[in-house]
């Protein structure tokens, strides 16, 4: 060797492939309304739409069960409690806080759906691949 120093350039095989476009965020493309957005606002609706029944599912089965009741127990009416009939006291004041409470969860859900919903869409697209278990 005459002491001259060859240079030698080490690359990895992947440095010459297509450069990959960076990925769009799913706000745009909710917002585009394209196919991946709809996929997400689907879920969404979804959840919320699955919600809604179990909510009105409980709340009819209450008050059916309710009207059930004084229909399959007469008795139940001729029992007083504070000087009123009990299927009267029953709907007049014990089904309202039940309603309240379900109405409270109901809301309070119907916010945790959009609280995830909106987690997911801001997540980074590579962490999107994963599925957090509950």
């Amino acid at each position: 060797m005459t002491g001259e120093l060859r240079r030698v350039r080490i690359t990895h095989p992947r440095t010459e492939a297509a450069r990959r476009a960076p990925a769009r965020p799913v706000v745009r493309e909710i917002s585009e309304q394209t196919d991946i957005g709809e996929v997400f606002m689907s879920s969404l609706i979804r959840s919320q739409r699955r919600l809604a029944v179990i909510v009105c599912g409980t709340v009819g089965v209450l008050l059916c069960g309710l009207a059930l009741l004084g229909a399959l127990a007469p008795r139940l009416a001729r029992w007083h409690a504070f000087g009123l009939p009990v299927p009267w006291l029953l709907l007049a004041i014990v089904i309202y806080p039940v309603l309240i409470a379900l109405a409270f969860f109901a809301v309070r859900q119907a916010e945790r759906h959009e609280r995830d919903f909106s987690e997911l869409v801001r997540r980074p697209a590579g962490d999107r691949d994963t599925v957090d278990e509950p």
